[in-house]
């Protein structure tokens, strides 16, 4: 909306500060027209701009949830929204893999993270096609059937997924990841078109439209933080010993478990732990900075008894979520 009030060509877009300049202008356009449209419901809304900051930080994660509280009980919509005049998160590449990967990077996530942090019953998703599609690209009648059901999210329905489209930032590959949130915090989501006429009503009253996906296990508060919104600062590449002592027995990561540090972090960030291939099966709190936790590591012999660098309440499973 700022780009096309200021007249400036989408090729105009191409360096950071032009980005957030416009979403500058297009914040108080945006919160315009919903003040607009929902006053003629005699709905009152609000705007809550978030950074990644209000997630990665556990005490402000949790004041979020008693202000969309206070506001709902005011009677007042909450309109979540990333504030892109000071973050970079959306509004930058969403490729990047390094241990400082963003907490989120498009309001498909954003909104599930919310739900997550609001234990809502459930995650609606609104887009320009009827939910996801069995054959996305598809022409003729018919052609694109919609998933009506999902249980489970497989790496076959990942592959169905398109990426982002010319205008947006995320696509049905960044909703599904949001439903995978929304699922393992035991809630349901639901993608549908937001172009369907009373489409909330029709998906609350049980319709069978867009793909509905069900809910799974249900996190804890703190662990769906942990696993889910919190940033990861750090990595540790532990040994098959702690691999199997922290997936077969629950059990806290142990300076002696640890083959390398890879990257650096401080006691209380959230790391990411790897096995001996790289892959990342847990994340946990870490009671120590990373160089501590290298000295530790290194001071496995002696019958001294290994410091634990992550309590196992601290410590949540991936591959078994």
């Amino acid at each position: 909306m700022g780009r096309g009030w200021l007249g400036l060509h989408p090729s105009r877009l191409g360096d950071l500060v032009t980005k957030q300049a416009c979403a500058a202008v297009g914040q108080s356009l945006l919160m315009n027209a919903y003040k607009e449209i929902f006053s003629e419901w005699g709905i009152k809304v609000a705007q809550v701009l978030l950074t990644e900051d209000d997630f990665v930080n556990w005490h402000r994660y949790s004041n979020l949830r008693q202000t969309m509280e206070k506001l709902l009980g005011f009677g007042v919509l909450p309109i979540v929204n990333e504030n892109d005049t000071v973050s970079t998160a959306e509004l930058e590449s969403t490729a990047g893999s390094g241990p400082r990967a963003p907490v989120f990077s498009d309001n498909d996530r954003l909104a599930a993270l919310v739900m997550s942090g609001m234990e809502a019953d459930a995650l609606v998703l609104m887009t320009n096609v009827e939910g996801l599609l069995r054959n996305a690209g598809a022409s003729g009648a018919g052609a694109q059937d919609v998933i009506p059901l999902v249980e489970r999210i497989t790496p076959e329905l990942k592959r169905l997924a398109a990426g982002p489209s010319e205008n947006g930032r995320g696509g049905m590959r960044t909703k599904l990841e949001a439903a995978d949130i929304a699922m393992n915090c035991g809630g349901v989501a639901v993608i549908a078109s937001g172009q369907a006429p009373q489409v909330l009503d029709r998906i609350f009253a049980g319709e069978e439209i867009g793909t509905a996906f069900l809910p799974s296990t249900r996190m804890k508060g703190k662990r769906r933080w942990i696993a889910y919104a919190a940033g990861v600062r750090g990595r540790v590449v532990v040994d098959s010993g702690a691999y199997r002592a922290i997936t077969e027995r629950k059990a806290s990561l142990l300076a002696s478990g640890v083959v390398r540090v890879e990257s650096h972090f401080a006691p209380m960030d959230v790391v990411s732990i790897l096995d001996a291939d790289g892959q990342e099966f847990a994340r946990g709190i870490a009671k120590c900075g990373s160089d501590e936790a290298e000295q530790a590591a290194r001071k496995k012999k002696g019958g001294v008894p290994s410091p634990v660098l992550v309590t196992r309440d601290n410590i949540v499973l991936l591959q078994l979520r």
